[in-house]
C-alpha cells in the first residue's frame, strides 16, 4: 500500500508541474502579444508610425482643427491631448497633437 501512495504522489507532482509549466508558457505568449518588442506593436512598424499619412497630425482627420473628428483623445478637463488611429493589424495607436506616439492598445486577435 505504501508503494502505491508514493507512486500516486509522484504522479500528482508530475501532473501539477506539467500544468504549471503550461500556464507559464501561456502567460509568456500573452505578455509578448502585448509587448512593444512584438513587431505588430512596434513604433518601427510603418502601420504604427506617425510618418504614415494615415497616422500623421497633418492629415485633417487627425487635426485638432477638425471639429467633426471622432478620434480625439481628451483629458479629464475636456482638453484635446491627442488622437487615436487603428492600424490594419488591429492595434490602436495613440498620438499627441504633434504626432508623437504616446501609447498603444494591443490587438485583440
Amino acid at each position: 500500500m505504501r508503494k502505491r501512495l508514493v507512486g500516486l504522489g509522484f504522479g500528482i507532482a508530475l501532473a501539477s508541474s506539467f500544468f504549471l509549466s503550461q500556464s507559464v508558457l501561456a502567460q509568456a505568449i500573452t505578455n509578448f502579444n502585448n509587448s512593444p518588442s512584438n513587431w505588430v506593436n512596434s513604433p518601427n512598424n510603418w502601420d504604427n508610425s506617425s510618418n504614415n499619412w494615415v497616422n500623421s497630425p497633418n492629415n485633417f482627420n487627425n487635426s485638432p482643427n477638425n471639429f467633426s473628428a471622432n478620434n480625439g483623445v481628451y483629458d479629464n478637463r475636456g482638453n484635446r491631448i491627442g488622437y487615436e488611429v487603428p492600424a490594419p493589424s488591429g492595434v490602436i495607436n495613440y498620438f499627441d497633437n504633434s504626432g508623437n506616439r504616446i501609447g498603444y492598445k494591443p490587438s485583440g486577435r
